[in-house]
């Protein structure tokens, strides 16, 4: 399915400020078709938030919106984010997002290294100043790397660009929103993109990018 999406946004089900059904129909009103809602995640809390996201999947199609039940595996120790993803799975999530090494947040070295590595993971967002072999090990597993809109967290979308663009990777446009305001319109996810060096070639293929492909 291809449309307009955010494969990134919290809610109150962690340090966001909506409800999903609220989120959900908020991005409605801005042309959003495929919308995951991604929040943070440990071993705490992961069944809940699945379980929790699962049941307004049926309200969010009278919105005309996909909504994919997700997480945000969030300051994780590397060594367990392939057990915690496949659990994840396991419990239905629609997508899997890992936290990535942005420079604003003390993320465990490895963390991309980690999530790049492991086929149950989709998107890794804002992995700040990602190594070369990283980008590499992401583009043969099939990961996305996340250009993001979120203040701070954006400050390496241009270098995350470079490194996705010599290595292959899919590259991916969201917002990271925790409140009505940090959702994007069309316009604005295009200025985010071309903002962060990419071609207008490459703006159209992240826009029009087929969600059941990278997720498949």
């Amino acid at each position: 399915m291809s449309g307009q999406y955010d494969l990134h946004t919290h809610t109150t089900l962690s340090d966001g400020e909506m409800l999903p059904i609220e989120l959900v129909r908020r991005a409605s009103v801005l042309g959003y078709r495929i919308l995951a809602i991604t929040d943070h995640v440990d071993n705490s809390n992961l069944a809940e938030v699945i379980h929790a996201l699962l049941q307004v999947k049926e309200l969010a199609e009278s919105y005309d919106v996909m909504l994919l039940a997700g997480v945000e595996i969030t300051h994780v120790p590397p060594v367990y984010i392939p057990k915690l993803a496949r659990r994840a799975r396991e419990l239905g999530a629609d997508i899997v997002v890992v936290h990535g090494e942005t420079p604003m947040e003390p993320v465990a070295p490895g963390t991309n290294r980690a999530a790049c590595g492991c086929r149950d993971v989709n998107v890794l967002a804002h992995p700040g100043l990602i190594a070369e072999e990283d980008a590499a090990l992401a583009a043969a597993t099939g990961v996305a790397l996340e250009v993001t809109s979120r203040g701070g967290h954006n400050r390496t979308n241009g270098y995350v660009v470079r490194y996705a663009r010599d290595a292959g990777c899919v590259v991916v446009i969201d917002s990271d929103a925790h409140a009505p305001h940090d959702l994007l319109d069309e316009r604005a996810r295009t200025i985010v993109a071309r903002g962060a060096g990419m071609s207008e070639k490459e703006v159209q293929n992240a826009l029009s990018l087929n969600i059941d492909r990278l997720l498949g």
